[in-house]
């Protein structure tokens, strides 16, 4: 068998971004994963009769590279969109005050949610639209800027400990999986500026409809096979070497030959498998991991209305309903997304029933009336990069030492957190890093991509 131009190790949101990409370049693409599944870390099991997701994946209309590949997937119409930014704020007792952009332009857009907030004086208030006004200037790209912490610009902008949890936690933590006084000024201030602050429309929410395996298993084995990939799953790679003619990729098994590679795997996989010197070990060694805990309670009857919510007051931090997508014939089955969650990664999950079944009655009243059928805990300790001061210049780009070798994944740089959105950036820069690289080119081409 001939070698294929192109072999993706990691079936993730990056691997499969990374192989369309590649066959939609006319290369003849191989993608192995070594799970019997695709999507990387965003996945669904069963669990006590329902499809449950590992966690609770939102994306932005901003992130228009996922939004590009679910269309690419067929999957759209498996997922919502809001038509304009809202927030619920759910608060004890079971008040809700819902946060909504104005159809104005950004950043007037703002100036309901700001002041709708509750908990904040009016100096607070003040203070805080002066802040965002602020950030406008703080440029992302900047290496000053990532070496200095969103706590300190905040504390250097008088923001009050109220007003950081009220509001610049709001949106910090969900999207960086840090709070903003552990957080690089520069992720943070990407989020604020890309999200909601250079487009109006651009931080309306979206999230899956469905469990995610049949938006990047299901759809995504369709589309990669119909793009004439090959999809190989159960396959771990041990490594991969450079052999003069093109690489050699180590599995349990056997051994597999392309003309180039893209290794799309999080980082200590694939240090354990890129050949050495291929990348700076050491920077990408200091990358450290910051944890993400799912709680999923089902109740015997509906207890809200609400699609999504948050609080600002209590363990509590994002709510959604995942009653119809789980396949829950009666009752409902909430998910409470808790980032940045060291605090709650190591607690048995009877510590964990004791905090938040409570908490979600005092947010949610009739939940105390109601049964509860299941309580199930879902916990990843290296969910996403953590993105703290400094971080920038430890991520790799996705060109590595040695010519037909490239590197992905939402690690990697690619100027976004570690995101589904900056997955499937770096999928669709390391295959246009390997085009380039097997045509000769000096510089790949994909817009938009660095």
């Amino acid at each position: 068998m001939s070698r294929p131009d192109v072999l993706v190790v990691g079936g993730g949101l990056a691997g499969i971004a990374a192989a369309l990409e590649c066959a939609d370049r006319g290369l003849e693409t191989v993608l192995v994963e070594r799970r019997p599944w695709l999507g990387g870390a965003t996945y669904s099991m069963q669990r006590g009769g329902l499809w449950i997701d590992n966690g609770q994946h939102v994306f932005l209309r901003c992130c228009t590279h996922y939004r590009g590949l679910l269309e690419r997937l067929s999957a759209t119409a498996l997922t919502r969109l809001q038509t304009r930014l809202e927030i619920p704020l759910v608060e004890p007792g079971g008040a809700v005050r819902t946060l909504r952009r104005a159809g104005l332009p950004s950043p007037l857009h703002l100036a309901p949610v700001l002041l709708r907030l509750p908990g904040l004086s009016a100096a607070d208030r003040v203070r805080a639209a002066a802040a965002v006004l602020a950030l406008r200037r703080v440029d992302p790209a900047d290496p000053a800027h990532d070496a200095y912490s969103m706590g300190d610009w905040l504390a250097g902008h008088d923001q009050s400990p109220v007003a950081v949890n009220r509001m610049w936690d709001l949106i910090v933590r969900p999207t960086l999986n840090l709070r903003s006084q552990d957080a690089s000024l520069a992720m943070a201030a990407k989020v604020f500026r890309t999200g909601l602050l250079e487009d109006a429309a651009a931080g309306d929410i979206g999230w899956a409809a469905a469990p995610l395996r049949e938006l990047h298993h299901v759809a995504a084995l369709v589309a990669l096979e119909d793009a004439g990939v090959r999809v190989e799953t159960c396959v771990r790679v041990r490594g991969v070497t450079a052999d003069g003619s093109g690489f050699t990729v180590s599995a349990d098994d056997r051994r597999l030959s392309a003309r180039s590679v893209a290794v799309c795997l999080p980082p200590d996989a694939a240090l354990a498998v890129l050949p050495p010197d291929a990348v700076d070990a050491a920077a990408v060694g200091r990358l450290s991991r910051s944890p993400i805990v799912n709680v999923h309670v089902v109740y015997d009857r509906p207890v809200t209305r609400l699609p999504l919510a948050a609080a600002t007051v209590g363990p509590v931090q994002w709510v959604f309903d995942r009653t119809r997508s789980a396949g829950l014939a009666d009752g409902q089955y909430l998910a409470v997304s808790l980032s940045a969650a060291d605090r709650f990664v190591g607690w048995p999950a009877v510590e964990l029933r004791r905090t938040f079944v409570p908490a979600l009655s005092e947010l949610f009243p009739e939940a105390a009336a109601a049964s509860l059928e299941q309580f199930m805990v879902t916990r990843d300790r290296a969910a996403t990069f953590r993105p703290a001061p400094g971080t920038g210049a430890l991520r790799p780009p996705a060109r590595t030492s040695i010519r037909g070798l490239s590197l992905a994944g939402a690690w990697t740089s690619t100027g976004w957190p570690d995101t589904m959105e900056g997955a499937v950036r770096s999928g669709r820069a390391a295959a246009a890093r390997l085009f380039a690289d097997l045509t000769h080119s000096a510089e790949p081409v994909l817009e938009g991509v660095r």
